[in-house]
């Protein structure tokens, strides 16, 4: 039994009276644990018939999955080839409410460690752009690994302030998700971290800050956009509380109901916890509970922005590539790869990116990832990047070197292997079809390019 605040307790026994029994029994359990299928790779059918772990389908997730804690999945050479996201099965409810399609202009405003920008690039079907923002740099890495793996191409990760965005992309948005930073009371069970860092006062903390979010979110978003807010706690005040406190402040926007086929899985919100003079729409909003799902606490709002708050002028980006990287690339396409990518193409110093189209201008913005990292010019030669491994495929190369398990797992230690093959050369290394990263073969031995800050200890 975890050993929860006994304010915390005595909040939840005032709110849920009867429920609250069943709801406190949930703290003697696990937390549940998940993963997610990259459907930019391969179906949920074709990861079944691969997969060696216990799976049960996760009701309201078509690519969700729960697994059980032996698995684990995380030490699988599958995962270092992106062939899923390990998520919690509550949190993958989010991206299904925010319903995102392809060709869109979408922000993740707060999006590491990449759960939900994962799973929202699958849903656009990697077209149009995503915006996956973090404002602590420590956690932007992680989040730029995680679409890396998933071969996300269409992209732009960012490490700065709500404030600082909004200058930069005024009504540009068709949909954004605010997954705000809260108190995590949905995720005692799973983070026991966040048990001792509860108070009553940093509730009141976070309801502020999630406001502050919010007033800069709205300011991103088209006219006739959804803007979707979710937190992983049970708090009213960080929740019905901070959205009524919104529409009451913006009343371009409204409360959205979510469709029966999802809403109907999870429990309503709860207006009355709340005090607002129209509260009633309220109700639309979704409150997932440990006692009710087979998932941790989460709360999710739907809106839309009826019409515009803030004028909406931006400078397209300037766009700059080293015409010499660029020639170097398109050799090393020619003789390695079945199609040469073409778009726009920008330079970092010797670093060459393929870019999504109709970005405004970026000056002054800390941009960790833009677009689609092709590599880098190297001393007259093009030497390719990890990135650009994980958005192929065999199909996109002229030689691939198939791995099984034994020696998958010694290339991701970062190990030179002895092969049997004849190819020569950069060759994509795969596992089960699916790529790993590059390796270049000379004299049957694999010399490993598997970056070391992601090699297995």
């Amino acid at each position: 039994m975890h050993q929860l605040p006994e304010t915390f307790k005595s909040r939840m026994k005032q709110y849920l009276n009867k429920d609250y029994e069943s709801f406190i029994k949930t703290y003697e359990q696990s937390h549940t644990q998940g993963l997610r299928v990259n459907t930019l790779k391969l179906t949920t059918d074709q990861f079944l018939s691969l997969s060696p772990f216990h799976l049960q389908v996760v009701p309201w997730t078509a690519e969700g999955f729960y697994y059980q804690e032996e698995d684990r999945p995380g030490k699988h050479p599958y995962h270092a080839a992106g062939l899923y996201y390990i998520q919690e099965p509550s949190a993958m409810a989010v991206t299904e409410v925010l319903d995102p399609q392809p060709g869109e202009k979408i922000l993740d405003l707060s999006a590491a460690p990449g759960g939900k920008s994962t799973h929202i690039v699958t849903k656009m079907k990697d077209k149009g752009l995503l915006v996956a923002n973090e404002i602590h740099p420590t956690r932007v890495k992680a989040l730029s690994e995680n679409l890396e793996r998933f071969g996300a191409k269409h992209i732009l990760v960012t490490n700065e302030s709500p404030n600082h965005l909004a200058k930069i992309f005024p009504e540009y948005f068709d949909r954004i998700l605010v997954d705000a930073p809260c108190s995590g009371e949905g995720m005692f069970r799973k983070n026991p971290e966040a048990i001792a860092e509860w108070s009553e006062s940093h509730v009141q903390y976070c309801a502020i800050r999630q406001q502050d979010i919010l007033d800069e979110a709205q300011k991103m978003l088209k006219p006739g956009g959804t803007l979707v807010y979710s937190t992983c706690t049970f708090a009213p005040e960080e929740n019905e509380g901070t959205i009524a406190r919104f529409i009451d402040k913006y009343p371009q926007f409204e409360i959205e109901p979510i469709p029966d086929t999802l809403a109907g899985l999870f429990k309503s919100g709860e207006p009355k916890w709340v005090e607002n003079d129209d509260s009633s729409k309220l109700q639309f909003t979704l409150r997932l509970w440990p006692h009710h799902i087979q998932g941790e606490g989460h709360f999710i709002a739907k809106l839309r922005k009826k019409e515009s708050t803030v004028e909406a002028t931006f400078k397209p980006m300037k766009v700059k590539s080293l015409p010499e990287a660029v020639q170097y690339y398109r050799s090393f396409a020619k003789e390695h790869l079945s199609e040469v990518a073409e778009g726009i193409f920008h330079s970092f110093g010797d670093h060459l990116y393929l870019v999504p189209d109709g970005l405004p201008d970026l000056k002054g913005i800390k941009v960790e990832r833009l677009g689609l990292h092709l590599g880098e010019l190297k001393k007259k030669r093009f030497e390719p990047s990890h990135a650009l491994a994980m958005a192929l495929s065999k199909n996109h190369v002229r030689q691939f070197l198939p791995l099984n398990l034994e020696q998958a797992e010694k290339y991701l230690r970062g190990e030179t292997l002895q092969v049997e093959s004849n190819q020569t050369g950069w060759t994509l290394v795969t596992i089960d079809a699916y790529p790993l990263g590059w390796g270049k073969i000379s004299n049957h031995q694999l010399k490993n390019h598997y970056p070391k800050g992601l090699r297995w200890k």
